[in-house]
């Protein structure tokens, strides 16, 4: 199977907004997701950035409410998109969509999160994941062995901000490579 914009649509239909998803959530996996959106926070900079995008994407991020990695990263997702009135932000459990994730293993392993960078359409761009950058660095700072994160505390400041750019750098990334594409060019004369 292939990640079609029809198949990825039909996913992207069913998935759930930042605050439904977080609804799919006991109260303490809402409370620690909560705490990191709340944590996470745009510069001025990165907010003239984002008011800069003009092209409409879409971002599906495949997710487990209980992963800690996801309840480190998916709430800065979300910081982004709710200041971009032009990303619609999606997530969907890792388990809802057996085809979909079959399609995303990262390092033989069905790895969360995933995010789906697609164009207006829903046409693939870009897939990213599991962890960015800076989590990774600072992961290996702090262990060697196989450990993942509970996602019981915040990331330290310099850790949230580090992460939150790789995640924007990413974003910025797509935006880039939908405003100079030379179908949607043609498509909004522009």
């Amino acid at each position: 199977m292939l990640l079609t914009p029809q198949f990825l649509k039909t996913v992207f239909d069913t998935a759930l907004d930042f605050t439904d998803y977080l609804d799919t959530g006991t109260d303490e996996q809402q409370q620690r997701w909560k705490a990191v959106y709340k944590a996470a926070a745009l510069t001025d900079e990165q907010e003239n950035l984002i008011a800069g995008f003009v092209r409409r994407m879409n971002i599906l991020v495949v997710s487990g409410i209980w992963c800690g990695d996801c309840v480190e990263q998916g709430p800065l997702l979300a910081r982004i998109a709710h200041a971009a009135p032009d990303i619609d932000l999606r997530f969907i459990d890792r388990d809802a969509v057996a085809e979909l994730c079959d399609n995303l293993t990262i390092n033989a392993g069905k790895r969360v999160p995933v995010a789906l960078f697609l164009a207006e359409d829903l046409a693939l761009c870009a897939i990213y994941g599991d962890r960015t950058l800076t989590r990774y660095r600072c992961l290996a700072r702090k262990q060697l062995g196989p450990a993942c994160s509970t996602g019981l505390f915040i990331p330290d400041a310099d850790e949230l901000a580090g992460t939150l750019q790789d995640w924007l750098d990413e974003v910025e990334r797509i935006q880039l490579m939908l405003r100079l594409s030379t179908r949607l060019r043609k498509k909004y004369d522009d």
